[in-house]
């Protein structure tokens, strides 16, 4: 994932999920995605879909030991 995309894609979940907290990161050894956080916490990552050029896909886990 370029700049562009990386901006183009914060964007658009800060403005979705209504916080200007949120970045995405380039990971270093994966060209086709990007960390997302909120603050300095890590959430998901952001990949390229492979079957749709120009869309992306945002996976989150969410673990037992996070949930109350």
């Amino acid at each position: 994932m370029d700049e562009k995309d990386i901006r183009k894609i914060e964007g658009h979940l800060r403005g979705t999920f209504a916080n200007a907290r949120i970045t995405l990161r380039p990971r270093p050894k994966q060209k086709d995605s990007a960390e997302v956080y909120v603050g300095e916490e890590f959430v998901g990552v952001v990949f390229q879909d492979e079957d749709e050029d120009g869309s992306f896909m945002f996976e989150m886990a969410i673990l037992a030991e996070d949930l109350p």
